[in-house]
């Protein structure tokens, strides 16, 4: 299960820093490299400069002096560094134990500076948009795009690969080597007859189809699979027709 990272993050104050070498997927460890270099690189210099080429708000200025120590500050696990309404949804810390281990295994976040992490990686608070450009390094998205499948691919095996990324998340990598065992999740809310795509709906349900996946231990093979079980624990789905980038399942939602 694929998720997109938080806007805000959590900022441990203590604890080991930053180490790459035990993040999931070393294929990637030279491209995250290559972004925190870059990232470090820009965050030492002029503060005001770099919070209008990274969209920082003016009221966090803290938030480029967390770039600027990457590779010292605290490190915390990913499931307690990215907050809002997906995490908080997904709630990790009252999942069972045996949830938990499962989400170790089969959950990852898409990260502008880690490309793909695990729930258990430590990793330290940062900010960087996906939509991003570096100097030296150039555009966050395209530097993923040229990375990331390798890493996917070894991640699914021979799973199925749901994705619940949001549209900047989703440009890192197109799932169309997988596509046939791709199915990719999109929330509508239904109010009326009518429906539409709202981001808090959408956010907190993704989390809580997670966090359902989970608990109840599916794992369906194919987006088919998913369909008939998401209805069997009590959602509304609709599955679209297969496609270059997967196959589309709409959740229908009235309420939170």
């Amino acid at each position: 299960m694929l998720l997109p990272p938080s806007e805000g993050k959590a900022a441990p104050k203590r604890g080991a820093a930053l180490d790459l070498a035990t993040l999931s997927l070393p294929v990637l460890t030279p491209a995250r490299e290559a972004v925190i270099e870059a990232l470090v690189e820009l965050c030492a210099y002029d503060e005001p400069a770099v919070m209008e080429l990274l969209a920082v708000p003016k009221s966090q200025p803290e938030l480029v002096s967390l770039n600027a120590k990457l590779r010292t500050s605290p490190a915390a696990r990913a499931s307690s560094i990215y907050t809002g309404v997906v995490y908080d949804a997904l709630s990790y810390d009252s999942l069972s134990s045996a949830a938990k281990r499962r989400a170790t295994g089969r959950v990852m976040v898409t990260s502008s500076v880690f490309g793909l992490v695990g729930l258990a990686d430590r990793i330290p608070s940062y900010r960087l948009s996906g939509d991003a450009t570096l100097p030296g390094l150039g555009g966050v998205q395209a530097h993923w795009r040229k990375h990331l499948e390798p890493a996917v691919l070894e991640a699914l095996g021979g799973g199925l690969l749901i994705d619940l990324r949001s549209g900047t998340y989703a440009s890192f990598w197109k799932p169309t080597a997988v596509a046939a065992k791709t199915a990719t999740v999109r929330v509508l809310h239904e109010i009326n007859g009518q429906r539409k795509v709202v981001s808090h709906f959408n956010k907190a349900t993704k989390g809580r189809l997670v966090r359902t996946l989970l608990e109840e231990n599916a794992t369906p093979r194919t987006p088919a699979a998913l369909t008939e079980a998401l209805q069997d624990l009590g959602w509304t789905v609709e599955r679209g027709e297969p496609g270059k980038a997967g196959t589309q399942l709409d959740v229908i939602v009235s309420e939170l």
